[in-house]
């Protein structure tokens, strides 16, 4: 059986701490591959300087039937940028009924876009996304580290291990007394 794909969504100077937890454990289970996707193919450099190859261009994508999930991960060109080919991308994915998980600056472009205006979510602060015009979705903001509605994540940026906590539970990447334990020793430590 060929492995369902788990899309994260890359802008130049992409935050590559926020989805690491989510993406090695995801990418290590036989059932789901990570590949990268972004508004063309030409290579993407993270905030702390990897320089990571595209798998796919938004315009080009077709294989929703065997897409898993998108993850957007914080930028520093969240807000700097419409990316409106990656809002008609993330828009195709709900449409199909994909889950997106969005972290920090990805929250922010979520909610810039509508997809926000009637989700529970929660992001770095309200204040982020009312400077952004699109955002119409200030009754559902809560603050939290990590907020699941309707097929949509939502994290700070402070929440790397609760935000991957809550996507291996809609990947079902281990049941949920293994999810808790795996999530208690890397926030609690291993050694006490």
């Amino acid at each position: 059986m060929q492995p369902k794909e788990v899309l994260l969504v890359l802008t130049d100077q992409w935050a590559d701490w926020e989805a690491s937890y989510a993406i090695s454990l995801t990418n290590s289970t036989p059932e789901y591959t990570v590949k990268t996707i972004a508004i063309n193919k030409q290579p993407k450099v993270s905030a702390g300087g990897l320089r990571t190859e595209i798998d796919y261009a938004v315009e080009d994508y077709e294989q929703f039937d065997n897409l898993a999930m998108v993850i957007l991960t914080g930028s520093f060109t969240w807000m700097e940028h419409s990316y409106s080919e990656i809002a008609e991308f993330v828009k195709k994915a709900r449409n199909s009924h994909i889950p997106i998980a969005a972290m920090c600056g990805g929250t922010v472009f979520l909610g810039n876009h509508g997809f926000l205006d009637k989700v529970k979510h929660t992001g770095d602060d309200l204040e982020c996304f009312q400077e952004e015009p699109g955002y119409n979705g200030q009754d559902f903001y809560t603050v939290a580290q990590v907020v699941a509605d309707q097929g949509i994540i939502t994290a700070n940026e402070t929440a790397a291990l609760e935000f991957a906590r809550e996507i291996f539970r809609i990947l079902k990447i281990h049941n949920d007394e293994d999810m808790d334990e795996w999530y208690d020793e890397f926030k609690h430590v291993a050694v006490r």
